[in-house]
């Protein structure tokens, strides 16, 4: 039988366009799917760029122009990984012309703008879906079948950070290619949206809402020179930030973010204590999980490093024979592929622009907290 064609429309061809293109190839290669991904378009500001990207992975044409993208009749999806200050837009336009969205992370600056992304999607019943990649990691996608099954009971304390340093140096510009993260107005904020955003939609995804939260943010340095202007300006966005927060669930919990760690390029960890068992992951090493069970035999209690390269492991009856790991990249293949079987069902596949939403709103009561010193809401 033929299979149904998703024509797919890419918006960005930086780092995660890469990410985004390698998953629409290499998803159908090793997951079956009525539908066959067919790379029709990739858009950006420079042509040139856009030209290399469209023949290194395979587009069959190049715009650079978004909303030509969109105007197109021959594109059924457009996947936006383009900086974020251009995500509410492009996902509106995208929406009221009737095509699927998928749309990297954080979802808009702020809030606000995710609000009106999700009133758009979801008045135009499009399906819809945000690139937060690390519930695809099969060891966390095993840590959330573990707590699903009661194996944890009761949650008391979850603690999340990631730690990075390529900010340190007090002449690195802001904004531009390449640099727009430090810059607030594209990006909104800094490790908060960026960092931290991955680590609370993990986190609720595997314990439950966040009900209120107390942060403290920090700028280091507070001036830069800006890339398009070429003037010294104010740095907006926060360097480093830490949080405190009660899950709904009762639960405690701490994060922390920073670009200012030095000697740590992306150290994501995480770590959740229930009554009956803990659990830990590392970034570092992703195709582990640390289990440790109270209910195992006093004599041989100790935590167990699980290798989640098993055919009975999530995802993984899709790859190598046992034993064998794989990468970061995948969880990229898995999130589309679960958008693919999504469609196929006719169910939503998670995070949609709605979950996302509510990251946003958990990223705004942290800024919110550091500028008041109070405890903040972070529900909607």
């Amino acid at each position: 039988m033929a299979k149904k064609k998703l024509r797919i429309g890419l918006v960005g061809y930086g780092f995660m366009g890469r990410a985004h293109s390698n998953a629409f190839l290499q998803a159908p290669r090793y997951f079956d799917f009525d539908y066959e991904p067919e790379l029709v378009a990739v858009c950006g500001r420079d042509k040139g760029n856009a030209e290399a990207h469209a023949a290194r992975w395979g587009y069959s044409s190049v715009e650079t122009d978004w909303q030509a993208l969109i105007d197109r009749d021959d594109i059924d999806m457009i996947d936006i990984a383009a900086p974020n200050d251009m995500h509410k837009d492009i996902a509106i336009a995208a929406a009221e012309a009737g095509k699927m969205i998928m749309c990297e992370k954080p979802l808009g600056r702020n809030a606000d703008e995710s609000r009106e992304m999700v009133a758009a999607v979801e008045k135009a019943g499009v399906p819809n879906m945000v690139w937060y990649n690390y519930r695809r990691i099969p060891a966390v996608t095993l840590a959330k079948q573990i707590i699903d099954e009661g194996k944890l009971g009761r949650i008391f304390h979850y603690r999340a950070k990631f730690l990075q340093d390529w900010t340190i140096a007090e002449d690195l510009p802001q904004g531009g290619a390449g640099l727009w993260r430090l810059d607030v107005g594209v990006a909104g904020s800094g490790v908060t949206g960026d960092l931290l955003a991955h680590c609370i939609d993990t986190a609720m995804w595997l314990n439950g809402p966040i009900e209120n939260v107390s942060g403290l943010t920090e700028t280091f340095i507070k001036e830069r020179m800006h890339n398009l202007t070429g003037n010294v300006e104010k740095v907006g966005i926060d360097d480093a930030s830490l949080f405190l927060a009660r899950f709904q669930n009762g639960s405690l919990a701490s994060f922390e973010a920073t670009r200012y760690a030095r000697g740590h390029k992306a150290l994501y960890t995480l770590e959740i204590n229930g009554e009956h068992a803990s659990i830990m992951w590392d970034l570092h090493d992703l195709h582990r999980l640390d289990y440790f069970d109270h209910g195992d035999e006093g004599r041989v209690r100790g935590w167990r490093s699980i290798h989640v390269t098993d055919g009975d492991q999530p995802y993984m009856d899709k790859w190598w024979v046992p034993g064998l790991a794989i990468g970061y990249e995948h969880s990229f293949v898995h999130q589309f592929a679960d958008f693919l079987t999504g469609l196929e069902a006719n169910e939503p596949a998670l995070p949609t622009f709605r979950d996302a939403l509510a990251t946003d709103i958990v990223t705004d009561a942290v800024l919110k907290s550091a500028e008041t010193g109070q405890w903040e809401p972070a529900t909607a």
